[in-house]
């Protein structure tokens, strides 16, 4: 018998998102025990985030996927977690499953057969309603908070107090990032009631989907600071990394983010996209790269010029090909600023893609740099 009993093997799924052909959830099977983000102390909060980052994988764990469909027979599928931990769904609907008419949290059921017998959770997925129109991929890395884990060995060196020793209710939100975000969100969309829901999860009138290069250890912090500080909630793309060259390298997070952007873009081929993020770790070729790559997909694109520096060659070259492509480009060091240009254009919840675009190109008048 062993001396100690082995924390139980719990499921920590992730924000999934689906279109009407296509499903996507992801999950990690962990030997952890469910964390809690509540005040105690800086000794407690340092304990609390280390933990997020010593996971204990587990590999090989046969996972079972449920998720009801009105009208229709459940999706049933398994997957078994890879030696990383990660329980991967990517599943075509086939016949199709029809959107509803708004945008909505739908829940999904994960369940596998442990030591104690079976073991339910819940997980949500996030799907555009018929009547969406525009969404939103924004990045997260120093657009609505200041991580300090990317950037280098230098930031993560000069920016570890922050990272390890601050709750996610401590942390500060960029400033302003809160009213734009609710701006470009518009009103919630409250869900039916479900048996399955402990807490009523609200969808908004645009869908948002947040890229960012940070781990997927921090998922459930990032989540717990967008819930505190009242930002619209969406599927986060994380990555999985170690401490490396090529995981902290600057070129990796382009190609991450790149990824990421293109991947929700050919999902939803019928949306268009406001693509908001900041001068610190290449959004703006990123950016540059969907508008060529996806013409006439980006209604809008917000940057928000944090470094304080000109803008680089590649930078520059990425704005003129945005511009040429007729997307509509704000450059600007505030959020409150920019939110101030879509309130004074009469930009209410309801409004759609012309209104982002006049506010930003009226903004961009007096917000470009370069």
């Amino acid at each position: 018998m062993p001396l100690f009993r082995p924390a139980p093997i719990r499921l920590q799924p992730y924000f999934g998102y689906r279109s009407r052909s296509r499903f996507k959830l992801q999950a990690r099977a962990l030997r952890q025990p469910q964390r809690s983000f509540e005040p105690g102390g800086r000794v407690r909060a340092m304990r609390t985030m280390l933990a997020q980052f010593a996971s204990r994988e587990v590999e090989g764990l046969p996972v079972t996927l449920k998720v009801e469909r009105r009208g229709g027979s459940p999706l049933v599928a398994e997957a078994v977690s890879d030696r990383e931990g990660f329980v991967h769904f990517d599943l075509p609907l086939e016949p199709a499953w029809e959107l509803p008419e708004h945008p909505a949290w739908e829940i999904a059921e994960l369940s596998f057969l442990g030591p104690d017998g079976p073991q339910r959770f819940v997980a949500h997925v996030l799907a555009p309603g018929l009547d969406s129109r525009l969404a939103v991929i924004s990045d997260i890395d120093d657009t609505i908070i200041e991580t300090g884990i990317t950037g280098g060995w230098r930031s993560l060196a000069r920016n570890w107090p922050r990272l390890l020793a601050q709750l996610p209710g401590e942390r500060q939100a960029v400033p302003g990032a809160d009213t734009f975000y609710d701006a470009l969100a518009g009103v919630e969309i409250l869900p039916q009631d479900d048996p399955l829901l402990e807490k009523r999860v609200t969808a908004t009138h645009r869908p948002f989907f947040y890229v960012s290069s940070s781990p997927w250890n921090l998922f459930a912090y990032l989540v717990a600071f967008q819930h505190a500080k009242g930002l619209p909630l969406g599927p986060i793309l994380l990555r999985d990394w170690g401490l490396d060259r090529a995981t902290l390298g600057s070129a990796s997070h382009g190609l991450h983010k790149r990824g990421a952007i293109n991947a929700i873009l050919a999902m939803y081929p019928d949306l268009r996209f406001a693509l908001i993020g900041d001068d610190t770790q290449g959004d703006l070729p990123a950016f540059a790269e969907a508008v060529e790559a996806f013409p006439g997909r980006i209604a809008a694109v917000f940057l928000r010029m944090v470094a304080g520096e000109a803008l680089s060659l590649a930078e520059e070259e990425a704005c003129a090909t945005i511009r040429g492509a007729g997307v509509a480009l704000w450059l600007g060091d505030s959020f409150a600023v920019g939110e101030q240009f879509l309130h004074a254009l009469g930009f209410t919840p309801g409004g759609e893609t012309e209104q982002i675009v006049k506010a930003v190109e009226k903004a961009g008048v007096a917000g470009k740099r370069g």
